[in-house]
């Protein structure tokens, strides 16, 4: 079995194709929205593919170490993933192409008007391993 990081974006992906933010969504479509996240998350739970899963709200601070006596908390100018990042799903799967089938399947999740979202999904594997540390 291999993890898998499914990342869902606010931005930063191609457009999907039903492209209306939730925050323009009704409030039964959010509703329905989360209830199709939590039934493919109950499925993947009975075939022992499910681990974990959250959504993120949009508020977040960067912090870093800057040495002692310096303010470590900033709002940027980085990339900022509160706006990028929307949630994620982690999965335990026999091979790649599973993940790559179970993220099209949460593509599929309905936004605006009960359609699809068709949106982008990021697929990213855990390491197997860690790398070696070098020094």
């Amino acid at each position: 079995m291999a993890k898998y990081l499914l990342l869902k974006h606010y931005t930063g992906a191609p457009a999907p194709v039903n492209n209306v933010p939730m925050d323009q969504w009704e409030p039964d479509e959010v509703t329905a929205h989360i209830q199709f996240m939590r039934d493919f998350a109950a499925r993947l739970e009975e075939t022992g593919e499910f681990v974990d899963a959250q959504a993120l709200a949009p508020e977040g601070t960067w912090v870093r170490y800057d040495g002692e006596g310096r303010p470590p908390v900033t709002d940027g100018p980085f990339a900022e993933t509160k706006d990028l990042i929307a949630g994620w799903m982690v999965i335990d799967v026999e091979t790649y192409e599973r993940a790559l089938e179970l993220a099209g399947e949460l593509s599929a999740a309905p936004g605006a008007g009960g359609k699809p979202i068709h949106e982008w999904l990021e697929v990213r594997p855990f390491y197997a391993e860690l790398p070696p540390a070098t020094a």
